[in-house]
């Protein structure tokens, strides 16, 4: 819980002194996620991020993300993180799953400003973390300030 918890203060105090209209960078995105993992290494596998290489319109992107596990012992999925590298904040969403939940997955709809890469982890019972990235081509992009 203490990480959990120190992630979120440390996103809201970047909410406080983030200038209006700033965006993420992939440097922003890469520094959300050193964040989440806190020093442990991330591996590729396990996780399926399933979301559309080319959108039409960034405002209702589709986006579904699956781990491969059995949900018991050391293979039981803790959280799923979600990231981008251009929108506004670059930790878009945290998914925790209780000892309950009979398996691992989400689907939901995200905006996306620009054409970036959108990177899921997976954080596991044993502390290990499992990770998958898409390039995202966006042609009429979201979160847009200040257009008339």
């Amino acid at each position: 819980m203490n990480a959990t918890r120190r992630t979120t203060l440390a996103g809201i105090a970047a909410l406080a002194v983030a200038p209006f209209g700033a965006h993420a960078t992939p440097e922003t995105m890469r520094a959300a996620i050193a964040a989440v993992a806190s020093g442990r290494p991330m591996r590729e596998g396990k996780v399926t991020l399933d979301i559309q290489p080319l959108v039409d319109n960034g405002n209702t992107v589709p986006m579904r993300v699956e781990i491969d596990s059995r949900m018991e012992g050391a293979d039981r999925v803790r959280a799923i993180h979600v990231f981008n590298e251009r929108n506004p904040q670059p930790h878009v969403l945290s998914v925790a799953f209780g000892p309950q939940a009979g398996r691992a997955s989400l689907s939901t709809r995200i905006k996306l400003g620009d054409t970036q890469k959108v990177v899921a982890v997976a954080e596991m019972e044993d502390g290990t973390l499992w990770t998958a990235g898409v390039d995202v081509i966006v042609t009429i992009a979201a979160c847009i300030e200040g257009i008339e």
